[in-house]
């Protein structure tokens, strides 16, 4: 059928209809050409999540500045959407041009989350794409995938082609240039380019790689099948951030979506060194764009956009060196247009009263802290190296600067912790009403929100040899959590335990797993992270069919020797490193930060030459 000709009367039938539409303000869509690429950017999860992600943006602007390129996004359609393109065999298309997936030259996934793996086969199937890479042709699209989650890709093994390893502005560039190459010899053939792929840094195509198991089913090694391809794979990392791509000209939507302002990313990685965050330890080395970099693209992202407001982005924002500066700059500038800040990721030993002021000069936008722990001795166990001291200290000063609603967000079911660490979580959030009403006289206004999200470990962290916490007593603490935050002023959010299982399963994860991806969209599963969908039943029988523990994955504690399915990756992290620093956890031990302090040896050096580790 004629898609533009009658998607108008589709979308007449669907809930929230601009998810398909396209045309965005600065959306590109290119006259057709003889363009030698084309490049479908896949965000598994609806369009008002994937365009939040920065990730996607930045590739897709990236990649359209090239005249040889044609890059158009693409999300996963909601149910109602999906019932329809099923009902009138629609194939999943584009947004820019409503080309069908199968007519791309490559699709792109973004890996954030482990439980949108689901929407990826769902996705493939919609298109008309076999699932299995295995099963492709040469006129198949080359179906590859990065992000966080591509930090363990074996649980996609069997699906995706290829794998992107670390940040991709440079790498992506090497792709295309070589798949242009290719194409030009007339006899392009995809085993041989996968094959060249392979040989370029940063890139995993694991059909190329074969596991071999030990006996009780664990891993023994990931061997290559051809010489010459590496035994681990480097991740990619921009060395200097000031001269990367970065896009000034961002799409902006017709509708809501999640994170719904201008993105400004100030710096890359983080030494703090928290023992759970895997996004603190892939993403090392820090790098730090500059003031005057920042305020031109700033500028130039508001002229083009039109927001009203400007997030500041890192891994932790107020630990940039020049943050004060920064901010002072910023709210100067767009005073007079009521452009406001916001500033997310604060680390509450930094915060002052003083930058609280100023980004609440223009527009007060709300403030989240992550104490992580309840108790001190919890915190130092997780290195998180802040005191219950610095987060009322910085709560009195929001509260006495105007502020008057709080996030906190802490984890359950860390190693070591106990009932009286939970406990603490209930005093530190009393303790935060307390000072309001020591500075305003009463608790009428205040709000604390108290998050708590279940503890799963991950690769390439201190913890990623423990296990996770039964599900039983995942919901023994959250129901004393439950009875403890009772009170005027304070409300308790708490992830689902099931999910949080799942992801623990397919954070570490091996090859076996694809099966169980495949068994589970079998049986209808998709779009696991919203509750209204989400069956923990469909995903046991689809483990129970696949003839797979999920326990053995999520609740078994790993010997200190264990080779890992990860560690075919190379993330600049030694594993010695991380064992020393799981040690020193379990003493409670805290290992400052770097960038203030001596070197701790991480391994990050060595990983590649010419950039500044941030000591």
């Amino acid at each position: 059928m004629n898609l533009e000709k009658n998607l108008d009367r589709i979308l007449l039938r669907v809930s929230k209809p601009t998810r398909y539409t396209g045309n965005e303000l600065n959306s590109v869509k290119k006259v057709e050409g003889e363009f030698k690429v084309r490049v479908a950017l896949a965000f598994p999860d609806v369009y008002e999540v994937g365009m939040s992600h920065l990730g996607l943006r930045i590739l897709y602007h990236l990649l359209n500045e090239r005249e040889d390129v044609f890059a158009e996004r693409v999300f996963a359609p909601w149910v109602d959407f999906e019932e329809q393109m099923r009902k009138e065999k629609i194939p999943l298309f584009s947004l820019e041009s409503k080309t069908p997936l199968k007519k791309f030259d490559f699709i792109g996934f973004s890996l954030q989350y482990e439980m949108s793996y689901s929407n990826i086969l769902n996705m493939l199937e919609l298109s008309g794409i076999p699932i299995k890479s295995k099963d492709r042709k040469d006129n198949d699209p080359l179906i590859m995938a990065g992000g966080p989650c591509a930090f363990n890709p074996e649980p996609l093994s069997d699906i995706i082609d290829f794998f992107v390893i670390g940040e991709a502005e440079e790498v992506i560039h090497e792709i295309i240039d070589l798949y242009v190459y290719s194409r030009s010899k007339n006899n392009f053939n995809r085993t041989d380019f996968l094959l060249k792929l392979a040989r370029i840094e940063g890139i995993y195509v694991p059909s190329l790689y074969e596991p071999v198991y030990n006996e009780n089913g664990t891993l023994k090694e990931i061997k290559p099948l051809y010489k010459n391809l590496p035994s681990k794979i480097k991740k990619r990392v921009v060395k200097d951030l000031d001269k990367a791509y970065y896009p000034t000209k961002i799409i902006v939507p017709y509708m809501d979506i999640v994170h719904d302002r201008a993105v400004l990313e100030i710096f890359r990685g983080c030494t703090r060194g928290c023992r759970f965050c895997q996004a603190g330890m892939i993403y090392r080395p820090v790098r730090e764009k500059n003031v005057k970099t920042l305020h031109n693209l700033a500028k130039r992202i508001i002229e083009n956009t039109g927001y009203e407001e400007v997030s500041l982005a890192s891994l932790s924002t107020s630990d940039y060196s020049s943050l004060r500066e920064l901010v002072e700059i910023l709210t100067d500038e767009f005073r007079d247009c009521a452009v406001g800040l916001s500033l997310p990721s604060l680390r509450i030993d930094s915060f002052t009263i003083d930058i609280a002021k100023k980004i609440q000069e223009i527009k007060k936008t709300g403030l989240t802290f992550a104490p992580e722990a309840g108790t001190q001795r919890l915190r130092n166990v997780i290195n998180k190296g802040v005191t219950e001291e610095d987060l009322l200290c910085s709560v009195r000063g929001a509260f006495l600067a105007g502020w008057n609603n709080v996030k906190l967000y802490f984890m359950i079911g860390l190693p070591t912790e106990t009932y009286e660490d939970l406990a603490g979580i209930a005093d530190l959030a009393k303790g935060v009403i307390r000072e309001y009403r020591e500075i305003k006289g009463n608790t009428k206004g205040v709000q604390v929100t108290v998050s708590t999200s279940v503890f799963v470990p991950k690769p390439f962290t201190p913890f990623q040899w423990e296990s996770q916490i039964p599900l039983q007593e995942v919901e023994n603490r959250q129901n004393f959590l439950k009875k403890n935050l009772k009170g005027p002023g304070i409300n308790y959010n708490w992830h689902d335990r099931y999910l949080s299982y799942l992801e623990a399963v397919f954070s570490r994860g091996d090859r076996k797993l694809g099966e169980v991806l495949i068994k589970a969209h079998e049986k209808g599963c998709k779009f696991d992270g919203w509750n209204e969908l989400f069956s923990f039943e469909k995903w046991m029988e689809a483990f129970k069919d696949a003839k797979i523990d999920p326990d053995f994955y999520a609740l078994r504690e790993r010997e200190e020797k264990e080779f890992f399915p990860w560690e075919i990756i190379d993330p600049g992290i030694d594993r010695e490193f991380l064992w020393e620093e799981r040690k020193k956890a379990f003493r409670g031990e805290i290992t400052p930060d770097c960038r203030f302090n001596r070197c701790n040896n991480c391994g990050i050096l060595k990983l590649r030459k010419g950039i500044n580790c941030g000591i």
